[in-house]
């Protein structure tokens, strides 16, 4: 548990970031999770940088480009061919081979204009036939195809670059604007685990993070990818809210007291529906209880005897910080035990518990459907 708790902060505290109104996030989309099966989880690990589970189009492409240029494509780079159902009726062989050689030729123009602009990595959705591969190595490109559409999206966000659905422009023609272009530091073809991923470090608007996953299935690979991804939006709320609370039931039990106290204050009907609100909290350290087939109905006593004394007398102030201890079946201080609550989350809980059910109690209607009566005969309603 450890382990994946250092995996976790080590990605998450790479992507810190400032919004325009200087507050601090932490994007999660840029860090991306990848899995592969094999070997123990503990040989999981976190890379610097956004990594791609894809690897160069032709061995004869560098493997590492500094200062990268990045063309992001969502297109082919394959040779242009008719569509289907269009055929062409020629007298002379030599006319068709002149079709053949446009056809070669318009790939090579396409190829020339994102290399002109500057382009020495690009990134694509779609396949890069042999004859793109061809005019990439000989101009020293590295080219990367069969990307995953969310993954270029998200490197175009960090490196200040656009994914490009199609090269035509507003003239009727095909261009290629150097303002598309994403900026890296590196781009680098690396083995990791027994495996090798582009790596894209150093990008100019944002940096990005990846987590390699290891395990062995990919059941096991599933749940560790989805308490993983549960840690990371955990880990955002406290650091963007700034603040954690006690957990195992301590804020509800805490909440229900000062409601309870401040409801014999009030002298209207008003009195009746906060001390409801008020045990009604008390189903949260409730339900802990009876998942950890513990006595709930004496552990949540004990806990609001305790932090009843804690609102009321000066000297007991520690209890405050007082939650359940589910394994050894009593009231601890969690905050010392490390068992914590984003403030940010539970204050969302809170509200959004309390907005579901003021919904459903002004609801005043009941529409009920009745039970269609069986047809006679013993026929269903089914055509035979």
């Amino acid at each position: 548990m450890t382990f994946f708790a250092d995996l976790v902060v080590k990605a998450i505290l790479r992507i810190k970031q400032l919004s325009k109104r200087g507050e601090v996030k932490y994007p999660i989309g840029h860090i991306n999770v990848l899995r592969s099966t094999g070997k123990s989880a503990k040989e999981s690990q976190c890379i610097e940088g956004y990594a791609l589970n894809c690897t160069i189009a032709s061995q004869g492409m560098p493997k590492k480009m500094m200062k990268a240029k990045i063309a992001l494509l969502d297109f082919n780079l394959q040779k242009t061919k008719l569509p289907m159902g269009v055929s062409i009726t020629v007298k002379d062989p030599s006319e068709l081979l002149a079709i053949h050689k446009r056809e070669a030729d318009i790939l090579k123009e396409r190829v020339d204009l994102i290399l002109k602009s500057g382009a020495n990595v690009i990134l694509t959705t779609k396949a890069i036939d042999d004859l793109a591969q061809k005019y990439l190595v000989e101009a020293g490109i590295m080219g990367v195809r069969r990307c995953k559409k969310s993954d270029l999206k998200k490197i175009a966000k960090a490196t200040g670059g656009k994914l490009i659905l199609s090269m035509a422009n507003l003239d009727g023609e095909e261009s290629f604007d150097p303002a598309n272009l994403g900026e890296a530091e590196l781009v680098s073809q690396e083995p990791i685990s027994d495996q090798e991923l582009i790596i894209i470090k150093g990008t100019k608007e944002t940096q990005g993070a990846s987590i390699i996953l290891r395990g062995a299935n990919a059941l096991m690979l599933d749940e560790m990818d989805r308490s993983v991804h549960d840690a990371l939006c955990a880990l955002k709320r406290v650091l963007e809210m700034g603040s954690v609370v006690p957990g195992g039931g301590a804020v509800e039990v805490a909440l229900a007291m000062y409601l309870e106290s401040f409801a014999r204050t009030l002298g209207s009907r008003e009195q009746l529906a906060i001390a409801e609100f008020a045990q009604a909290l008390l189903v949260i350290p409730k339900t802990l209880a009876v998942n950890a087939a513990q006595d709930a109905t004496d552990l949540t006593a004990k806990l609001c005897t305790l932090h009843k004394a804690a609102q009321d007398k000066d000297d007991k102030k520690q209890f405050a910080r007082y939650g359940l201890d589910l394994t050894e079946g009593k009231p601890r201080d969690n905050i010392a035990a490390g068992v914590l609550e984003p403030t940010q989350g539970k204050i969302k809980c809170i509200q959004f518990a309390t907005e579901a059910a003021m919904s459903i109690l002004r609801i005043d209607d009941l529409i009920k459907l009745e039970r269609r009566a069986a047809p006679q005969g013993g026929h269903d309603d089914h055509d035979h």
